[in-house]
């Protein structure tokens, strides 16, 4: 899924220290240029003379004098060191299966760049430049949908991006055609690299693309769960349920701090709303409303605070150097185990876990706007003659087949494992797949909440003449901007895109930030 930000095209510095998430996303998606500090030089050059130094000793050294995996047993002449570097590149350029979306390639390459760039890989200053001279110019390498097993690393992704740096493979310009990498790089005025001792391995050996995969869905959840507030509201008005469950002395009586942002948005977005007050009286027989509008906070709330667990996740992984082996700063050149996705292949998993809930709840409020049966009054499926109108009844069936898809992309793909490299590798974490099928499982969500708003607003329209809150009727008004109000059976697949569009870009938060403060 790919959606519009904040982002600018500021300029981002690449220094030893940590990017932050918000870097991450203006290079990803906002297409801005990129830096190597002064003190980023100095690291490389530092870092890359170590590895010279360990190059030119007598004591083998993996990755640097000796073959790879299950090879690493072989010692490898200095004479051979850059066709191991080079062979390494192509051999792992082994992907399949269809392009990755460019957002994704960008996000992995400025990734690899940063951790490059702590000096603690030791490969060449130029070999850093060029990377960001990739970024820079926007050349996008094609990465293929397979080939990452999440161990090491993000091996053949990386692979791919390493492959354009030597002026080999296929890219993508910035004009998005396809071309080959050596037109490209001529075309932008780049030469291809000469990759020398233990490059070919620095430029592979990370979590980049799934920790890449995870900080766009991060920002995307962020949206969609405040999105999923507002259309649990306006459900509520439509379903005239009440707003007495969203009490803030309620909700403390279980503090989770998720559940209860998610319950101040909703008492703020159902502040002043007639339809409410319409049946809050001594008169109202209900007793209760269903789970999914009374347990609204709850759910949502607790997918906030998942998402809020992988952002811890993704800020110490930010911090990280990942590569294998890896130069210290007391000049020792070690093997290790830091590229293992499990970290980030895990709260991955949660997500889709927690989106498929928040679109499982979502669904069942739709539902129930449809049921002639226990929608409180409302015409059947919303239809403006029912039995010669279908109304939304489709579209529910739509949001029921996303939600059985989201539930099957919810089945953890990190507790996976399959032996590689002749059992050397005997134990993988499946990030990148983690992180592949999250991104279908965000795209499902938010067409998930755009049918539940497309039907609450229609809803709505059909308790005239009570009115919505002012918030819950701005998000009413802007979708009446792209979808007609009520009437006659029309074409909805082309409705249920324009509000989806409308979910990505946020105009649906800003329509109800005009009359509500949200959190």
């Amino acid at each position: 899924m790919s959606t519009t930000t904040d982002t600018t095209a500021a300029e981002v510095r690449i220094g030893p220290s940590a990017l932050s998430a918000a870097d991450v996303l203006a290079v990803a998606r906002g297409g801005a240029p990129v830096r190597l500090t002064e003190e980023t030089r100095k690291a490389l050059a530092a870092g890359r003379e170590r590895v010279r130094v360990l190059a030119e000793g007598d004591t083998p050294a993996y990755g640097v004098s000796t073959g790879f995996g299950a090879l690493a047993t072989r010692h490898i002449a200095p004479e051979l060191r850059a066709r191991l570097q080079r062979s390494l590149v192509r051999s792992h350029a082994a992907g399949a299966g269809p392009e990755v979306e460019r957002e994704v390639v960008r996000a992995l390459m400025l990734l690899r760049l940063r951790t490059l760039a702590s000096g603690g890989t030791g490969v060449e200053p130029a070999t850093a430049e060029a990377l960001a001279g990739l970024l820079n110019a926007g050349i996008t390498p094609v990465v293929h949908e397979y080939g990452s097993l999440g161990c090491s690393g993000d091996l053949a992704p990386l692979s791919h991006v390493a492959l354009a740096l030597m002026g080999e493979g296929r890219v993508r310009d910035a004009d998005g055609e396809l071309r080959t990498a050596e037109e490209a790089l001529r075309a932008a005025g780049l030469a291809p690299v000469e990759l020398g001792a233990k490059e070919g391995l620095a430029l592979i050996n990370g979590t980049d693309g799934m920790l890449g995969m995870l900080l766009l869905a991060c920002h995307d959840l962020e949206r969609l769960l405040t999105t999923a507030d507002i259309a649990a509201a306006m459900s509520v008005e439509a379903l005239l349920g009440t707003d007495r469950v969203f009490a803030a002395d309620l909700q403390e009586l279980r503090p989770h701090p998720g559940q209860a942002r998610s319950a101040a948005n909703m008492r703020a977005l159902l502040a002043g709303s007639p339809i409410v007050a319409s049946h809050r009286g001594p008169d109202c027989t209900r007793v209760q409303d269903a789970y999914s509008l009374r347990c609204a906070p709850q759910v949502a709330g607790a997918a906030r605070d998942t998402l809020a667990h992988a952002r811890t996740v993704a800020e110490r992984e930010l911090a990280a150097v990942i590569d294998n082996p890896v130069v210290t700063e007391d000049g020792r050149v070690e093997s290790n185990g830091n590229f293992h996705g499990a970290p980030v292949g895990y709260v991955l998993d949660f997500l889709a876990i927690a989106a498929a809930d928040v679109a499982s709840i979502a669904e069942r409020r739709t539902d129930r706007m449809l049921d002639v049966a226990r929608s409180h009054g409302l015409p059947a499926f919303l239809a403006d003659d029912p039995g010669v109108d279908s109304g939304h009844m489709i579209a529910q069936y739509t949001q029921a087949g996303l939600v059985s898809e989201m539930k099957r992309l919810a089945v953890p793909a990190s507790v996976d494992s399959i032996p590689s490299s002749a059992m050397q590798e005997d134990h993988v974490s499946m990030g990148w797949s983690a992180a592949r099928k999250l991104r279908r499982s965000v795209a499902a969500l938010t067409d998930v909440l755009a049918v539940e708003l497309l039907t609450a607003a229609r809803a709505l329209d059909l308790r005239a003449p009570l009115a919505p809150a002012p918030a819950t009727r701005a998000v009413r008004d802007l979708l009446r901007t792209k979808v007609a109000g009520p009437g006659p059976d029309r074409y909805l697949a082309p409705e249920i895109a324009e509000v989806s569009a409308l979910v990505a870009d946020g105009s649906v938060l800003a329509a109800a930030g005009t009359a509500a403060e949200l959190n």
